[in-house]
């Protein structure tokens, strides 16, 4: 009887108790806010094993984002920005967001355009590989942009 589907009974919860007592099952309250209370004799601790197992599946089928990062200064170079963008071509290629920033330091604050227009050239260098998830905007002395990988068809 265990296995098997009963059909819903309804009555107290004195007898409730007394059916799971004789089965050896416990009494468990699905919905407590409805009138009268549902409530389900099952096996508690297979129950709890089953709703771990679920959840863990669930979890092992979402898919992790993976965040990889790459700073700039102001004054960023041609070699090193062209480096940096490779860089971020393989990350974005390997279905990982990419989060460039450019560090103001001390007074390179003043050059804020500056890294705006750099994180910018970097957003359209990055066009055919990946798409803009938020525009660069100041966050205390960081310029930040994140860009993720696009939907491969």
């Amino acid at each position: 009887m265990v296995g098997d589907q009963v059909e819903p009974k309804i009555c107290s919860i004195d007898q409730a108790l007394k059916i799971a007592g004789e089965l050896g099952l416990d009494l468990v309250e699905i919905s407590p806010n409805v009138d009268p209370p549902v409530c389900k004799v099952i096996d508690y601790k297979k129950f709890i094993y089953d709703q771990k197992k679920k959840l863990k599946t669930i979890q092992s089928k979402a898919q992790k984002v993976v965040v990889k990062e790459l700073r700039f200064g102001p004054n960023t170079g041609e070699h090193d920005f062209e480096f940096k963008l490779n860089h971020a071509k393989k990350f974005l290629l390997d279905g990982a967001k990419v989060k460039a920033f450019v560090f103001f330091r001390g007074r390179t604050i003043v050059f804020k355009e500056q890294g705006q227009i750099l994180l910018l050239r970097l957003a359209q260098a990055l066009e055919d590989v990946g798409v803009v998830e938020e525009m660069p905007k100041l966050d205390g002395k960081k310029m930040i942009i994140v860009i993720a990988p696009k939907k491969k068809k």
